[in-house]
């Protein structure tokens, strides 16, 4: 009965929360970006000013631990040093040209991906939903010239739960209502599994041989990070070889030392047809994407097939292989295992009538929020209120993913921080 009492009070005086913690100063400026913006996304209330390292400041000049790292976007940190240098220099010397001419930066990127990841060719696009579309393109196209499926009979798997963006064709493979109501006719023969079953994969593969791929994330991380059984990935790889369709690993958001490895497939050290790559592949400082594969797949692209303006940039290419540099010399994959490990220790002695649930590889993490106990964006709040920028997914789950430069006394700050939050809600 207290804690009925405490959470219906906590929640009585949350409704003041923003009008309390936030400056007039700041309160002008949201309110502007309301009035001429659009409300297709709901912000945390708070104007970011300054970044650096694991740090934000707001405009008012308060600092905060960064623990959402633009959506495990900001992996090299904030305003990296080597970044900032490159796309400097790069900017002052050329910028744009679109693919219309060869650049030398752009054969090198191309060279460094595939020698790190074991592929034949890598193609740059811009954002991660046009990299997951390129490989759908890719997949479908293979299927029509190698594996010789019928004109418009190719059908491309999905796993249930699945983000990859909001463009059609990503909300077209969407098991979410709210991202695929109401923008109909989706993209047709795009069809969903359950997630973490083989079995399900297997009969369908079995069933119809029209299918030319399967996307799934290693570990689902919109869906709330949801991490598969052991031997889970072994499986996909084994079911595609055996009904000769592509497997399309989308690693946006978990590869690039987000979880602990390289890539989130190599936790079972396996390898898909086709990589998709985006958010790190910059560390946030340009739109940067792009799908991984071997000859037979993208090769069968011929000039006109597809194309992109900025794709491939000299910007977005010199800052793309810093970016990949400062993560391979700096070891920012086994920094985030270690740390990730301190993570599960701290925060799975939280009693579960707070938290009832740690998900997490890495620093791709995630605490489940008891619904009883308080809503997640409320707890998002008050961190924001003791120096701790999150956002929740689902609702509440808490995101913990900070920058993979983050050292362990910034890390064991911010731990404490959340624990406190909770534990004094």
């Amino acid at each position: 009965m207290q804690l009925i009492m405490r959470i219906s009070s906590s929640r009585t005086c949350n409704s003041n929360l923003l009008r309390r913690s936030v400056t007039t100063h700041q309160q002008d400026v949201m309110k502007r970006d309301e009035q001429y913006g659009g409300h297709h996304f709901k912000p945390l209330p708070v104007v970011l000013e300054k970044g650096d390292g694991v740090y934000l400041w707001d405009m008012d000049g308060k600092r905060y631990l960064d623990f959402l790292a633009g959506f495990s976007t900001i992996n090299q940190g904030h305003c990296h040093p080597r970044l900032v240098k490159v796309m400097r220099e790069q900017c002052a010397k050329l910028h744009h040209t679109s693919r219309a001419f060869f650049t030398s930066v752009h054969g090198e990127l191309a060279e460094y991906l595939t020698r790190l990841f074991g592929f034949d060719r890598f193609i740059p696009m811009n954002t991660g939903v046009e990299g997951g579309d390129l490989s759908v393109k890719l997949a479908r196209h293979w299927g029509y010239k190698i594996k010789r499926i019928p004109e418009n009979k190719a059908t491309v798997l999905f796993a249930e739960n699945n983000f990859w963006g909001r463009s059609l064709a990503a909300i077209s493979a969407s098991t979410e209502p709210l991202n695929y109501k109401d923008f109909g006719p989706l993209v047709p023969n795009f069809e969903k599994i359950p997630f973490d079953d083989l079995e399900t994969l297997e009969q369908k593969l079995k069933t119809n041989p029209h299918i030319c791929a399967f996307m799934v994330e290693p570990i689902q991380g919109e869906a709330g990070v949801r991490i598969p059984m052991d031997g889970y990935l072994k499986g996909v790889r084994h079911l595609c070889t055996k009904y000769n369709v592509l497997w399309i690993a989308d690693e946006v958001q978990t590869g690039l030392g987000r979880t602990g490895y390289r890539l989130a497939v190599d936790y079972e050290n396996q390898k898909p047809d086709i990589l998709v790559l985006g958010k790190a592949l910059s560390g946030g400082m340009y739109p940067v994407s792009g799908v991984l594969a071997n000859n037979e797949i993208i090769l069968t692209l011929q000039p006109g097939t597809h194309g992109s303006t900025f794709g491939g940039s000299p910007l977005a290419c010199a800052v793309a292989l810093e970016a990949i540099r400062i993560l391979e010399d700096e070891k920012l994959a086994e920094n985030a295992k270690r740390l990730g490990n301190i993570v599960r220790t701290e925060l799975t002695t939280l009693p579960r009538n707070i938290a009832t649930e740690f998900r997490g590889r890495g620093l791709l993490c995630g605490l489940m929020i008891n619904k009883d106990f308080a809503e997640g964006w409320q707890v998002c709040l008050r961190l924001r209120d003791a120096g701790l920028l999150s956002r929740p997914a689902h609702g509440q789950l808490l995101r913990i993913s900070p920058p993979l430069t983050i050292n362990e006394s910034q890390l064991r700050e911010g731990l404490e921080i959340i624990k406190k939050t909770l534990l004094t809600f």
